[in-house]
């Protein structure tokens, strides 16, 4: 009976898995007010991807693009409403606090990739750092004070 039960918990929580996955989608298979928000947003990009993604029951749509040299990913919802935008940055772009607080994590490691991330009117930037063959993530808010996931 326990095995029973522990394959049913295991098939469950691989089907929810599957369905939070990132699936690649094709422009004309995106919704009408999708297209056109992806291709508003993106003028003067070059859109290197295009990925649909359930989150919390919730459908999203996400634009890798490159802008300038760096990347620039921007999540849509159903609606064409854009939700975030991950920015690379370099390091002097940052407020001098957010700089600060990520300088130091990074102290005896290397920074690997440094992100600027808009929800709403939120921003927050995110670092990859390298440190004794382990790469973490620090998120800052501009004031250089942890940020919420």
């Amino acid at each position: 009976m326990k095995l029973i039960f522990l394959v049913a918990v295991l098939v469950a929580a691989a089907v929810a898995a599957a369905q939070d996955a990132e699936k690649p989608v094709a422009m004309k298979d995106l919704p009408p007010v999708v297209q056109k928000a992806i291709q508003a947003e993106t003028k003067g990009a070059t859109v290197k991807g295009l990925s649909q993604e359930v989150d919390g029951g919730k459908t999203y749509y996400e634009a890798e693009t490159a802008v300038n040299g760096h990347g620039r990913d921007l999540l849509f919802d159903a609606s064409g409403a854009l939700v975030e935008v991950e920015e690379e940055v370099k390091l002097e772009t940052l407020p001098p606090a957010a700089r600060a607080a990520i300088e130091k994590s990074a102290k005896g490691g290397k920074l690997e990739k440094l992100e600027k991330l808009t929800k709403g009117k939120a921003i927050s930037y995110e670092a990859a750092i390298a440190k004794a063959g382990k790469t973490t993530e620090v998120r800052v808010n501009p004031d250089g004070s942890p940020a919420k996931e």
